[in-house]
């Protein structure tokens, strides 16, 4: 037998195996015609397919809250209590900058880190083994990627938002300590205990599991009136109210933007179900939200091309600022009391925009409707454009009065923000490595790149096209408000002037 067929028999054997465990758990079902199936093929680990047609509103299986692995169902909570006791909160009198350092400062993410943590290493002690077993160790993620990797992304601002040293501080000062503090606890007696770049790495491997897979859960003694049963799928944790779960089964099902099942949250179980008619052989799948592939990449480590409608780009406020101030033929005088006035206003300006297109919600069957379409910049961004100009206005005053009172005009104001739009969307698309053709020409080749590079040009593409959508939009209004201006420059004519109508009356 081949390396090759070993690692199949072996993935294939811990899907059984779990499979089996799932369905001894007293409350869970599984519907007889569906199957989990190996999708390594299409880069997409385990997946859940229908093995015969499926009526719309079809119960696809049953999660008892029981089985989900979270602070409330593991023993590690009543092992060291005063970990998952909750702390105080510091008030906005309180000192709480370094609440990050402050290891009783748990949240419910790294609660369930040390949840992961400590039952991996029971090992088969843990009654969640089989499901523990069926998790990934490796992730795409981008904070798993090689710098030549990243570098495939460019200009995204998703390379920013990696955090690999933020995540490594984080574990070093919640994860670490706690498991430090107690190795007798998170240990068995004949186990090795893992240095620190191999607790490192397993917390690393836990926290990725958690942002690929895990759910925010309602807590069963929530005060809040709801119905028993909810649509909601990402339930938000309202300021601590809900703690995060992993979910066995739930998180065997992939996700796009057109979806045909959803998890329905009721007080003693997770249950899927058919959104509409599934046919043999298609794959069951869930929804995430109207995420971009940028933000699908940066959590869940793939990206589909459905979700390129979903898709933003930031718009930095320094080359709309520049952008004006060449527009202006702002000297470094007037840009130093622009800057005094909004520093005296108190004005706290945003360092970038995101810039999105307007898109329908999908159904309620799961399906796509309408077209995601460039509608508009960000109000915000509007709105900072104007306090910016209203500066400027300022610092001209007793200087160059005429400059400051054109600016008092609202089509002038419009035109000047346009403009510097425009060029700034030009400069933000020359930010990257690769024009949006020569992408369009790598995504059409068979000989594309594969893997995470074939996932960062789907990110870095879709930025691009909508910088190039933004751009048109930007041109259309600029063009109707200088049509507009030129219209009402124009002297009217012939039986259209007011003082001909009272000649002729």
């Amino acid at each position: 037998m081949d390396v090759d067929s070993g690692h199949d028999a072996e993935f294939a054997q811990e899907t059984q195996s779990f499979l089996q465990w799932f369905q001894a758990l007293l409350g869970a079902t599984f519907h007889p015609n569906i199957k989990i199936v190996d999708l390594r093929g299409q880069d997409a680990g385990r997946g859940i397919i229908a093995t015969a047609d499926i009526e719309p509103d079809t119960v696809l299986f049953t999660i008892p809250r029981v089985s989900i692995l979270c602070a409330a169902t593991s023993d590690l909570a009543a092992k060291i209590p005063d970990i998952f006791t909750p702390q105080p909160t510091a008030t906005d009198d309180e000192e709480s900058g370094d609440e990050d350092e402050n290891t009783g400062s748990q949240d419910p993410w790294t609660l369930l880190i040390l949840v992961l943590v400590y039952e991996y290493l029971q090992g088969s002690a843990s009654r969640w083994k089989p499901y523990l077993d069926i998790l990934p160790s490796t992730f795409d993620t981008p904070m798993f990627w090689q710098p030549s990797e990243l570098a495939e992304l460019e200009a995204s601002a998703v390379v920013a938002k990696v955090g690999k040293e933020d995540a490594d501080k984080m574990i070093r000062s919640k994860i670490f300590t706690v498991v430090r503090a107690h190795e007798d606890v998170f240990f068995p007696a004949s186990t090795p205990k893992p240095n620190d770049d191999e607790l490192l790495n397993l917390a690393h491997r836990m926290g990725s599991a958690i942002m690929a897979y895990a759910f925010d859960l309602e807590k069963e003694d929530d005060d809040d009136e709801e119905d028993e049963e909810t649509e909601d799928e990402w339930i938000e944790d309202r300021e601590g109210k809900t703690m995060m779960g992993m979910v066995p089964m739930a998180d065997m099902l992939n996700a796009d933007a057109k979806f045909n099942a959803h998890i329905n949250h009721s007080e003693a179980a997770l249950t899927a179900t058919a959104l509409r008619a599934i046919c043999a052989g298609e794959e069951i799948l869930n929804y995430y939200g109207p995420l971009s592939n940028g933000e699908l990449l940066r959590r869940y480590g793939y990206v589909t091309p459905k979700h390129a409608r979903y898709d933003v780009v930031e718009l930095p406020w320094s080359l709309v600022e520049k952008r004006m101030a060449e527009h202006l033929h702002l000297d470094s005088k007037v840009s130093a009391k622009v800057a005094e006035y909004l520093a005296d206003a108190g004005e706290e300006l945003e360092d970038s925009f995101v810039l999105e297109r307007s898109s329908p919600d999908p159904s309620s069957a799961g399906l796509l409707e309408g077209k995601a379409e460039f509608t508009g910049l960000p109000e915000d961004m509007s709105e900072q454009v104007m306090v910016y100009l209203k500066a400027v206005k300022k610092a001209y005053g007793g200087v160059d009065e005429a400059r400051a009172e054109a600016l008092a005009d609202r089509d002038t104001r419009n035109e000047i923000y346009l403009t510097a739009v425009t060029y700034a969307l030009k400069d933000r698309e020359g930010q990257y490595a690769t024009p949006l053709a020569r992408d369009n020409e790598l995504i059409g080749n068979a000989d594309k790149p594969r893997g995470r590079r074939e996932m960062a040009l789907w990110v870095r593409r879709g930025e691009k096209q909508l910088l190039q959508e933004a751009q048109a939009w930007v041109s259309e209004e600029l063009n109707k408000l200088q049509q507009k201006k030129a219209a009402d420059k124009r002297p009217r004519e012939g039986n259209d002037r007011p003082d001909a109508k009272r000649r002729r009356a």
